[in-house]
């Protein structure tokens, strides 16, 4: 199984589109930033037939060292989840 990284994604919009490497990489940092920022803003992102972008507020709780056993509290914090949609579901279930 390979990683697609953002370089990857931008060839891709250079070959597909026609347009310069530089502008394609822009373009794609245009659209992280984007997202980004609507996320820190508290936003959830959907784009359609890929999925949402959801920010969840997780709690603090008491965590345990795997190796020493130790426990430890786990602070409070806010993570992203995804969550895809039906369509990209459908086609990676093919």
């Amino acid at each position: 199984m390979k990683t697609i990284t953002r370089s990857d994604i931008a060839e891709k919009i250079y070959e597909e589109i026609g347009i310069s490497r530089k502008d394609a990489g822009d373009i794609l940092d245009l659209m992280i930033g984007e997202i980004r920022e609507q996320l820190i803003q508290g936003n959830d992102v959907k784009l359609s037939s890929f999925g949402t972008l959801m920010l969840r507020r997780k709690n603090p709780r008491i965590g345990r060292n795997p190796k020493t056993g130790v426990e430890a509290t786990i602070s409070a914090r806010t993570v992203i989840s995804f969550k895809p949609s039906q369509i990209m579901r459908k086609s990676i279930n093919k």
